[in-house]
């Protein structure tokens, strides 16, 4: 008679698994909790010890770390000398394996959970048996996920056994799985913050049409449960996101993040080109709008606010390819949906993100640093020149700095009332970057009052130069040149004020 040994800690669908082998011929030896449902389930079990010959001890911690449980999976059937070993030992063959693992990374998930709590839940047994059945998957079934429970039981109805294919998948799949398990494990014990091994795993959602072009394919992994991701929101409306929709909605909930009131931002391939703030949200977009009409065309908004439907009809007027929000009204939904393209996702934005850590694939290996969570403190701002800002102009000094962190490098931002009227982003110099943020501003009829953020220090005084010309008043700046004097001459000429920040934001 075939044997299938099960001892599982998620116990769903298990019994009616259980009950399939155990009408279709297969003894089944089990443990512990296991054991126990499925024998008041009416199924007839086994148990290991009896199967062995020697007790659970230690409560529970050895019970099937035994050389009858081992032997039994891995002896190679055609292996005649392995064959007269176990006779000899009197071992009998395991057929099927099924086990999943202790819930090591739903523990640790938890809050509060002490260390020898997580530390109970690391699982000895289960990955032994299970890496033993998956390197014999030969002539051993290995079933470590429940979604292959139907389709075992289907192939030994037609076939009588688990076709070969099968039971390499099943094999690589235990593989894919107790790798996953040991670096949950090795993470959760790792203290440093860049360790001389870094293991992370991550899971599989779903294909994607394609790439970044038509012509790459393309799929999504998430690592972790962080709330505050673009894989958490809910799709409203419109089809599933593509590659590089999912790119600009990362970075654009990323922007909206840094903002507490009524915010509205607007991305085009990654980078902002339209941020403001207001106390009427309605306003707000159509500050933000107002800056760049232009590229916001196939572009996306994220709010921090529900969307009504006033808020509704406008954005209606413009073709979108993607808008985010904590709510909609029902008004408000019923009007977006009219566009069936229209990806409408609800994610709560007012949240913050709980990953610290980021990496970006290289040829060969990857960069790894830790999340860029910066926050400036007003009272950290130092004024270099002879005009201070007031409270007002160094709130806005700080809404420009939150925007010029999310800009590619090089990059400008020019703000007026707490919205951007002119973006410089990704160019080669800072002088270029500057210059198109100031012409733009200028032909969108903003030629005074202007607030000016750099990611970084300037190198000359060529920025100052050519904005006191544009009827910028204030800028902000990380400072820290070996030429910072000729910019702070420059602005004292000018009557414009500087403050430096300590801290740059290059973003590549």
């Amino acid at each position: 008679m075939k044997k299938a040994l099960i001892s599982v800690s998620d116990k769903a669908d298990v019994i009616t698994f259980a009950r399939e082998l155990s009408a279709l011929g297969f003894e089944i030896i089990s443990t512990g909790g296991t054991k126990k449902l499925l024998d008041e389930s009416g199924v007839s079990t086994k148990s290991i010890d009896e199967f062995t010959g020697f007790p659970e001890i230690l409560n529970g911690r050895v019970k099937t770390l035994h050389p009858k449980v081992h032997g039994a999976i891995l002896a190679l059937r055609d292996n005649l000398n392995h064959q007269k070993q176990l006779m000899e030992q009197d071992i009998e063959l395991i057929d099927l394996v099924c086990v999943n693992l202790y819930p090591f990374k739903n523990t640790t998930d938890k809050p509060n959970v002490t260390f020898d709590e997580a530390i109970e839940q690391i699982d000895i047994g289960g990955p032994s048996m299970l890496r033993s059945a998956a390197k014999n998957y030969r002539y051993v079934t290995a079933v470590c996920d429940k979604s292959d429970y139907g389709r075992v039981i289907d192939e030994i109805k037609q076939y009588g056994d688990i076709l070969p294919e099968t039971k390499k998948y099943l094999s690589r799949k235990v593989f894919q799985t107790t790798a996953q398990y040991d670096s949950y494990i090795a993470d959760y014990l790792t203290d440093d913050l860049l360790p001389n091994i870094l293991t992370k795993t991550y899971t599989y959602e779903h294909d994607l049409r394609y790439g970044e072009n038509p012509h790459q394919k393309a799929a999504v992994y998430r690592e972790n449960n962080n709330p505050y991701s673009i894989l958490n929101a809910i799709i409203l409306n419109g089809k599933l996101l593509s590659y590089n929709n999912i790119q600009d909605a990362n970075a654009a909930i990323n922007i909206i993040a840094e903002f507490d009131e009524p915010t509205a931002v607007l991305l085009k391939h990654m980078n902002p080109c339209g941020v403001a703030s207001t106390e009427i949200l309605l306003q707000a977009y159509i500050d933000a709008y107002n800056c760049d009409p232009v590229s916001v065309f196939g572009g996306i908004v994220v709010v921090n606010r529900e969307i009504d439907i006033n808020l509704a009809k406008v954005l209606n007027q413009t073709y979108l390819e993607i808008i985010i929000a904590p709510k909609y009204t029902s008004a408000a939904l019923a009007e977006l949906k009219q566009k069936k393209n229209l990806r409408v996702l609800q994610l709560d934005t007012n949240l913050k993100s709980a990953d610290k850590m980021m990496m970006i694939s290289i040829n060969g290996g990857m960069l790894y640093q830790e999340i860029d969570l910066h926050s400036l403190d007003k009272n950290n701002l130092k004024t270099v020149t002879n005009s201070i800002p007031n409270e007002k102009e160094i709130d806005e000094l700080l809404f420009a700095w939150k925007i010029v962190k999310h800009v590619k490098s090089n990059a400008i931002v020019l703000t007026k009332d707490k919205k951007t009227v002119g973006i410089g982003a990704g160019q080669m110099n800072r002088i270029g970057a500057a210059k198109i943020a100031l012409e733009w501003a200028k032909n969108q009829g903003h030629i005074d009052g202007l607030t000016l953020a750099s990611d970084a220090f300037f190198p000359f005084d060529d920025v100052v130069n050519i904005a006191k010309t544009y009827g910028v008043k204030q800028i902000i700046q990380p400072g820290g040149s070996i030429r910072d004097e000729d910019s702070i001459k420059a602005c004292n000429e000018s009557n414009i004020a500087m403050v430096f920040t300590g801290y740059r934001y290059f973003k590549h």
